[in-house]
């Protein structure tokens, strides 16, 4: 029986982030959704993706069936809702703690064709839809929430190979086309900026100063590996020590301001604050011979422009950041046409994979009766055969066997591309009894 693949979404293009932060899983808590909408609703197959600008929820059912285990909810103002799928935003709703459920419905987008949720899925996975687009987080994401569901054993022949086909497809999308080149967003920009100053110093030191929303991903996109040194420095220390700990970093107190700069070859500011926190008396007092680097993530700006007056001094500010990723970004939309005719390519292989899994218990049973024919035959003569004989008839039986089975493996595959399978299935199953032997 055929499945019918569906998806549920909320996104940042449905709800603000302070609705999709209250809809958020952990791992912890995907778990535990993924084991308890499979004992309640009796899926098999069940995949949960959530990240900080997406929760999404993919199931298959069969073609025929309907699901109706759990009391009626309030009806849900979004359309092309389906019982199931309001059953399974209950459940994430109820799961969050959260009240006055009715008024998260409308910032869920339910996807109950299967070729658009299957599409919806490549999409997302080659980062298409990501906010960054082509975002390279987005595929280890999906990895990981796979994982989730194989080892709950959430995950049948079809979600094996349609995720496995994703992930192919976006190896390919890697290495043929520019999609994912550069990088697209400020935090990553000033991370691979550093990268490529740092590599102008003898063992260079890093320092970075806050650890806001763009400072702490520059922290957690810096590859220790290409520095001597990367101290984090925040005006709430504990904050500081924790991005640094997470990433085996140094740590300093913003009391010890002078002495950081003053050691540092590469100083990334990303500071919220009135007045610049690095002004050029300061830099002045500390500046020796050697080049520093100043890139300002602020704005207002944190480092004042004067700075760069002083010799051997040189800064980044916000929108050269910003125009290495619009370069990216434009770089990436051209590159959309050709990913989208990768992903094409994908579907259509997979699409003929699935209607070729709905003839293959016809294959198999058409094969074990053919089987059974020929051992029973072989059987009734076997005591007049000695041992050679017996060896030469069954290479000489299974040879036939091989070939009256290949004409009409063949004719399946090529009906199931034509949409006909079903017809050539029925007189298939009348010509063998091929149903009966099967209860039999």
């Amino acid at each position: 029986m055929q499945l019918i693949f569906k998806a549920l979404t909320i996104n940042y293009k449905t709800a603000p982030v302070e609705i999709r932060e209250k809809l958020s899983l952990s791992e912890s808590e995907c778990h535990r959704f993924l084991q308890k909408a499979s004992e309640m609703f009796a899926l098999s197959e069940l995949f949960v993706l959530s990240t900080c600008n997406r929760t999404e929820i993919y199931y298959s059912l069969p073609e025929t069936n309907t699901i109706n285990t759990t009391p009626d909810i309030p009806a849900c103002p979004f359309s092309s809702s389906k019982p199931l799928s309001q059953k399974l935003i209950a459940l994430l709703i109820t799961q969050k703690g959260l009240s006055d459920s009715e008024s998260y419905f409308p910032y869920f987008h339910s996807i109950e064709e299967h070729k658009e949720a299957v599409k919806h899925l490549f999409s997302v996975s080659m980062g298409l839809e990501s906010q960054v687009i082509g975002d390279i987080q987005i595929s280890n994401q999906v990895k990981k929430a796979y994982q989730h569901s194989a080892d709950l054993n959430l995950a049948s022949p079809f979600l094996h190979r349609l995720l496995h086909t994703v992930f192919f497809t976006n190896k390919r999308v890697a290495q043929e086309t520019s999609f994912r080149d550069g990088a697209a967003s400020v935090s990553y920009a000033a991370a691979e900026m550093t990268s490529e100053l740092a590599q102008t110093v003898i063992q260079p030191k890093v320092l970075v100063i806050g650890v806001g929303e763009i400072g702490g991903d520059v922290v957690k996109n810096l590859d220790a590996a290409d520095y001597h040194t990367v101290t984090v420095m925040n005006r709430t220390f504990e904050k500081a020590q924790e991005f640094a700990n997470a990433q085996g970093f140094e740590v300093a107190r913003i009391e010890n301001l002078k002495e950081e700069v003053q050691k540092a070859d590469v100083i990334i500011c990303s500071v919220a604050a009135n007045k610049p926190i690095l002004t050029k008396k300061l830099v002045e007092e500390v500046q020796g011979i050697r080049f520093k680097y100043l890139i300002d993530l602020s704005v207002p700006r944190s480092i004042e422009p004067e700075v760069e007056q002083i010799p051997h001094v040189m800064i980044y500010n916000i929108d050269q950041i910003q125009n290495r990723t619009a370069e990216v970004i434009e770089r990436r939309k051209s590159a959309i046409p050709h990913v989208q005719s990768i992903i094409d390519e994908a579907i259509e292989g997979f699409e003929d994979w699935s209607k070729e899994m709905i003839v293959s218990p016809t294959i198999h049973r058409l094969k074990n009766a053919l089987e059974q024919i020929r051992k029973e035959e072989i059987n009734r003569h076997l005591k007049n055969l000695d041992e050679k004989e017996i060896k030469k008839i069954e290479m000489i039986t299974k040879g036939m066997m091989q070939k009256i089975i290949k004409l009409p493996v063949i004719q399946l595959k090529a009906a199931c591309k034509r949409g006909e399978a079903e017809t050539l299935v029925d007189v298939l199953n009348d010509l063998f009894n091929l149903e009966q032997d099967e209860k039999v």
